[in-house]
């Protein structure tokens, strides 16, 4: 790394201020009633979608919250990436957030406003979705369906900008690429307020980073910039203020490109050996099984 530990943690504390000022003394001012759980302040969609030819732009809309996911938010975010996947004519999909910030994690009013139902949902995961009768009696064992919990059959790209903290990093790890921009600002937040990671962070950031790094930043919560998060390997790309969403888009538009039954069976090996595999053996087989097939149906077309 080309900074030091110790330059580092010498500049935390103000960073820390300014993430205080910025966003958690604003959201503990936005726990009255003056905002709604369940759209944003002028009546727009919670998720926009958008389609740019074979990419899908999904955004996250509650900008006067930063956008803080709330369970209504969580299910058109879930039923978004549904459509996508099922879209035969999108290839690509790029998250993002409307109004400046990614995502900036939960929606803390709707866990300070806790009954016998949210209560059984939380212990299920804060952006699982109650979509039906049957969500709602699911127990763990049997159903998880948040939209942290899927893993689609086409990428998705991040764009970062702002804050991606908390519930809003587990969004950010649920994509295949992050695209980030250089002012800003990841990490697991929710450290500081007792809530743990429910959505995928413990999970997915170690097999991204590792453990050394990822324990780093879900025992101390510290914020991380862009620079070092891309030395972390948690960004793939650092992109100048302001171009997040184009130049993710960009990227997705450089993917569509590739024949894609090829693309889609390496991503899903790649997933398999990551996640499901016991054994370099069976990766090794996987891989080669999922695989095979295209040869013929593409290759030597």
């Amino acid at each position: 790394m080309t900074e030091s530990y110790a330059k580092a943690a010498a500049r935390r504390p103000s960073l820390w201020d300014k993430i205080s000022r910025t966003i958690w003394q604003k959201t503990t001012t936005r726990w009255s009633s003056r905002w709604s759980s369940t759209a944003t302040a002028s009546g727009k969609p919670l998720v926009t979608i958008e389609k740019r030819e074979d990419v899908t732009l999904i955004g996250i809309n509650r900008p006067e919250k930063r956008n803080c996911v709330n369970r209504q938010t969580a299910g058109q975010l879930l039923q978004a990436f549904e459509d996508f996947d099922r879209d035969t004519t999108s290839r690509v999909a790029v998250l993002h957030g409307n109004g400046g910030t990614f995502c900036a994690g939960y929606d803390l009013q709707e866990l300070s406003q806790t009954d016998a139902t949210v209560e059984s949902l939380i212990t299920r995961g804060p952006m699982v979705c109650i979509l039906s009768e049957d969500d709602l009696n699911a127990t763990v064992e049997t159903h998880l369906n948040g939209p942290t919990m899927m893993l689609t059959s086409k990428p998705i790209i991040g764009a970062i900008d702002g804050y991606a903290v908390a519930g809003g990093l587990e969004l950010a790890l649920l994509c295949d690429l992050r695209v980030v921009e250089e002012s800003a600002i990841m990490g697991v937040f929710c450290r500081r307020f007792g809530v743990p990671l429910l959505d995928g962070g413990t999970v997915r950031l170690q097999r991204l980073v590792g453990l050394s790094r990822a324990l780093d930043l879900i025992l101390t919560g510290r914020p991380i910039e862009a620079k070092e998060a891309l030395e972390f390997g948690l960004a793939n790309r650092v992109v100048a203020i302001g171009t997040a969403l184009g130049q993710a888009y960009n990227l997705a538009k450089s993917i569509t490109k590739f024949p894609q039954e090829c693309l889609k069976a390496d991503r899903k090996s790649t997933y398999y050996a990551a996640y499901d595999s016991n054994s370099l053996d069976e990766s090794l087989r996987y891989e080669f099984e999922n695989g095979k097939h295209i040869i013929t149906k593409e290759s030597v077309e």
